[in-house]
């Protein structure tokens, strides 16, 4: 599913910060007077963007601190709102709010990011943030949401997800833009590609679902709320998700650490796993 919120005049969502009502999750919205795990993971993750950007236009960019405090705080507000209004038997796990011992023998978790990239969040003119929505049941990540609000894009499982273009060079991996863990540049390297710094995971896993990046390398440290709603996203395009040794990606654990992972084209897999194995 793909949800294109720019603005119809054609302004650039980047550049511009939407004014008017607070976005609010409403039931006379039609989608979801009974919204199925995945429509609903992408209206909050929706309205959770609009809410961030409507924070960024009023607190605006003079302190980033109290800029990335208010995002985060506001949003983890909207997003644990709406699920226990529509979801009020699920446990949930989140970044911004204590961890309750009670998820890990529930059938049920969103695992949730309310701001992911604040770094990126806090400077003027960067798209390059999201915001993480996603649903682990019973041992898997069954619905997800990534929402990228400066870019007016919405990702969702539950729909058709955007097609991506052949690439003829050699691959595009993206990484941090401010600490890239050594491994990414010894795969571009041995495979002839290149790195493309972007912020947060959400945008970098983005940008391999779109298309614009073919591999995601990641080691030295994320959570579970780092990856969940865009690796459930990244499956349902028919990317490859792994650890870096090719394990499975669990979620729901007590300890929600979750180091490193590698999302990429199915055909990189094998060739990056291997790399990283002989390294």
């Amino acid at each position: 599913m793909t949800i294109d919120d720019s603005d119809p005049a054609g302004s650039d969502p980047a550049g511009s910060e939407p004014t008017g009502h607070e976005p609010a999750v409403t039931p006379e919205v039609p989608d979801l007077a009974e919204p199925t795990d995945s429509a609903l993971a992408a209206r909050l993750a929706t309205d959770a963007g609009l809410l961030l950007l409507r924070v960024r236009a009023q607190v605006g960019f003079a302190d980033p601190a109290v800029l990335r405090n208010a995002g985060d705080a506001r949003s983890q507000v909207l997003l644990a709102d709406a699920l226990a209004r529509y979801r009020p038997h699920d446990s949930v796990l989140s970044e911004e709010a204590a961890d309750d011992p009670a998820r890990l023998t529930a059938r049920r978790v969103w695992i949730i990011d309310p701001l992911d990239g604040t770094r990126e969040f806090a400077e003027a003119g960067r798209s390059d943030w999201a915001v993480h929505v996603a649903l682990w049941q019973d041992g898997e990540l069954t619905a997800g949401a990534l929402a990228l609000p400066a870019q007016g894009v919405t990702l969702a499982t539950g729909a058709p997800l955007p097609e991506r273009p052949a690439h003829a060079g050699g691959p595009r991996l993206v990484a941090s833009r401010t600490r890239a863990p050594a491994v990414v540049g010894v795969v571009a390297e041995a495979l002839g590609g290149t790195v493309l710094p972007i912020g947060s995971a959400g945008a970098k896993v983005a940008a391999v679902v779109r298309g614009e990046a073919d591999a995601y390398v990641h080691a030295g440290g994320q959570y579970e709320w780092d990856s969940a709603a865009p690796v459930a996203v990244a499956r349902a395009a028919g990317l490859h998700t792994s650890r870096l040794d090719g394990s499975a990606l669990l979620y729901n654990r007590p300890d929600p650490l979750l180091p490193d992972l590698l999302v990429c084209r199915p055909e990189l897999a094998g060739p990056i796993l291997a790399l990283i194995a002989d390294r």
